[in-house]
């Protein structure tokens, strides 16, 4: 787990088109982002 103020990781993630990238592509610009919970579940 992270502590609050460290550095992300480098991910490779797929966006919402299927596009494979490396969070490194997005240095020095916004980024969002947004864990889904289970469906179902509390939270």
């Amino acid at each position: 787990m992270l502590t609050e103020g460290a550095k992300m990781p480098e991910l490779d993630v797929v966006d919402d088109e299927g596009r494979k990238f490396n969070t490194r592509e997005l240095l020095g610009k916004p980024l969002v982002l947004w864990f889904y919970p289970k469906d179902d579940t509390p939270g």
